[in-house]
């Protein structure tokens, strides 16, 4: 039994007609009337009488009727979910993100995304970037901004740059930090420093820089978020290295670069290499990198943030 069959059927007991109903469906009559036949076959039993040209549904036909009726309207429905999510009326998107974007572009990017397209839900996941590679490796996000290693090169995943971000040291405004424009990581030598918890990229970026340098930092307090970090810094606990986008809502902090080369970490949008995203990750992508692009070239960026990818 095929569904080209039962649109057959239902055509001619609507039309009580063989030739009327190969009409409405536009097909041949005599391939109607094959098709019918084999149904017929199949199922054994005559689905209509054909007495003196009057075409009538036999109990068996009539028994028939609403079963292929019900599958024709499953069928519908269920081509009309699929068209409703290839064209973004419904669906979800998982997506993560580091703290340091949450708390800055990411919910502008998110407001943008649910203005155009209110009918996909979406789940964010606010995480340190070496978590959300697991989560993405796990199939529990779609899309994930994370921070580019130069140590991920077994291909599970495919990531495109597209931020470069400078790294600073944040400070209590009162703190007294030397009065200068630039920082030498060798300034921190005999600083205390607030640093992030295990697993954290920030505090294996500054614990590497800190002994590429010759020293071993000296910790006040650690094992902080993004936020509860900042705080500490604000309660002048110690010095942090963080991303400059992150004190841009910060009043009571202070960001003073790093001299040259400096600090700087690159944030890539990345997905499982083995399964094509979604139309709506794929929508989500499109939307965030046309929505840096124009942030970029209105200069609103914030200050230590460069766009590193076109919005194509």
């Amino acid at each position: 039994m095929t569904l080209q069959q039962l649109v057959y059927f239902l055509a001619v007991a609507q039309a009580r007609h063989f030739t009327k109903a190969a009409e409405r469906v536009h097909v041949a009559q005599p391939s109607l009337s094959k098709q019918i036949h084999a149904l017929e076959d199949e199922l054994g039993a005559t689905l209509f009488s054909r007495a003196r040209g009057n075409i009538a549904l036999t109990p068996a036909g009539e028994a028939l009727l609403p079963v292929a009726e019900r599958i024709l309207s499953d069928v519908d429905t269920a081509r009309l979910e699929v068209q409703e999510l290839v064209g973004l009326r419904r669906g979800r998107v998982r997506v993560g993100a580091p703290p340091s974007l949450c708390a800055s572009l990411f919910a502008d990017v998110l407001r943008r995304f649910h203005d155009t397209y209110p009918g996909i839900r979406l789940l964010v996941e606010e995480d340190g970037s070496r978590d959300l590679v697991g989560a993405l490796g796990r199939g529990e996000l779609d899309l994930a901004l994370v921070i580019e290693s130069p140590g991920d090169t077994d291909g599970a995943l495919t990531s495109t740059p597209i931020l470069r971000e400078n790294l600073v040291v944040a400070s209590n405004a009162d703190t007294a930090v030397p009065a200068r424009r630039q920082l030498l990581l060798t300034d921190l030598r005999e600083r205390e420093l607030v640093m992030f918890r295990e697993g954290y990229d920030l505090r294996e970026a500054t614990l590497a820089a800190c002994q590429a340098a010759g020293f071993v930092p000296r910790f006040s307090v650690e094992g902080g978020e993004m936020d509860a970090v900042l705080r500490f810094v604000e309660a002048g606990l110690g010095l942090a290295i963080v991303p400059s986008m992150v004190l841009t809502a910060r009043p009571l902090l202070r960001g003073t670069p790093l001299a040259p080369p400096g600090l700087s970490r690159t944030i890539a949008l990345a997905h499982r290499t083995d399964v094509a995203p979604t139309n709506a990750a794929r929508a989500f992508r499109t939307v965030l990198l046309e929505f840096l692009r124009q942030e970029a070239e209105a200069d609103r960026l914030p200050q230590g943030v460069e766009l590193i990818a076109s919005s194509g």
